[in-house]
């Protein structure tokens, strides 16, 4: 996945906004907190770097071309980074910047949800 796809694909959650910032990354937010980083290779090769679950992070750490996300992980945080740019990972890096998303939108407040119009329950008559 190049920066480009990144940016469209981020770009295209509802609700999200970008700054560029951290040394030049594109930083990707909902509701003002970060769900994806654009940025931070060392070898100048695209690195995504995303929130995922517990059980995603372990599995992650230890997957070629994945690994603990430089600062956040450190931190203690379950952030993951993939660092390899075969094509044939970007499904399966839009399937983690998407839960990404959803578990970042689900940690805002019920009210900061709503007014984003963020994971709202479905009426019975829709």
């Amino acid at each position: 996945m190049t920066y480009d796809e990144f940016n469209q694909f981020c770009g295209a959650l509802p609700a999200t906004t970008s700054v560029v910032q951290w040394g030049g990354a594109q930083v990707w937010k909902v509701g003002g907190k970060v769900f994806a980083v654009g940025g931070w290779s060392k070898d100048k090769v695209p690195a995504f770097t995303f929130k995922t679950s517990e059980l995603n992070y372990d599995f992650l750490s230890n997957k070629e071309g994945y690994r603990p996300a430089p600062y956040l992980a450190s931190r203690g945080m379950k952030w993951i980074q993939q660092f390899d740019g075969s094509a044939d990972l970007d499904e399966e890096l839009t399937y983690y910047l998407q839960e990404s998303y959803r578990i970042v939108s689900l940690g805002l407040t019920k009210k900061k949800q709503k007014e984003l119009g963020l994971n709202q329950p479905v009426s019975e008559g829709a």
